[in-house]
């Protein structure tokens, strides 16, 4: 299975380690979100990885609402169970809550249909920095600290006109930034399609946190350094 490598079960539980999650991260998702690398100060595992572990365990749903509800830690023991209201739910030893799914409408349990949508999906996402949100914070004059980078994950949820999906692809359609003083909600809407047909709408919010005028230098620095992040890693990857 193609999680197999960015997790390790523990029990009735899993683990996720700082490194699983950075590989996760940039092998899967080409997110080089510095908050995902092992040796960050504030590291967190990505979102997608656990977004991609609820579909693996409990399959993919015509209708799947999402909610972070903190950032998970490296190597923390999780539970993903369904709780009495038929809610998904990743927690800790200690019953802290990670994320909450809803989900209604029939399931596939397909494994090949659930891989390629989790691919796509999280190929996707990790399109977020700099493609989107370069543009929108530009527009509106503001961008996170470049000492700090925070940019985390709030929300996304879907919904599928059909279920039997062999080549299934992504395109944003429209996306937006709501600033509140030093924070940025990010709005992202996109269209699912399937061999060249529409098979179902989305959407997905972001947080970014520390906001501050927008500093073009800076900026460019930023991604940059996101390119070369990137090349590194795949040059490492190819040798």
């Amino acid at each position: 299975m193609f999680l197999d490598p960015y997790h390790t079960q523990a029990g009735a539980g899993f683990r996720i380690s700082a490194q699983q999650a950075s590989d996760f991260a940039k092998r899967v998702a080409g997110d080089f979100n510095p908050i995902h690398d092992a040796g960050a100060r504030r590291f967190c595992v990505p979102g997608d990885l656990l977004f991609a572990l609820v579909l693996s365990r409990f399959g993919l749903s015509r209708h799947m609402d999402f909610r972070f509800r903190s950032m998970v830690g490296d190597g923390i023991l999780l539970s993903l169970e369904e709780n009495e209201a038929g809610q998904l739910e990743i927690r800790d030893e200690e019953g802290k809550q990670y994320l909450e799914v809803g989900r209604e409408g029939e399931t596939n349990l397909d494994a090949a249909a659930i891989e390629a949508f989790t691919r796509c999906y999280v190929a996707f996402s990790g399109k977020n920095f700099p493609h989107v949100l370069k543009p929108l914070l530009e527009a509106r004059g503001v961008m996170f600290n470049p000492k700090r980078p925070l940019v985390i994950y709030d929300s996304m949820g879907f919904s599928l006109d059909r279920l039997d999906l062999a080549e299934p692809s992504l395109e944003l359609v429209d996306s937006s930034l709501e600033v509140v003083g030093k924070r940025g909600d990010v709005r992202l809407e996109f269209r699912i399609i399937d061999r060249g047909e529409p098979v179902g709408s989305g959407s997905k919010k972001l947080v970014v946190s520390g906001l501050s005028e927008y500093d073009p230098d800076a900026m460019e620095a930023i991604v940059t350094e996101f390119y070369r992040l990137k090349e590194t890693y795949e040059n490492a990857g190819r040798a």
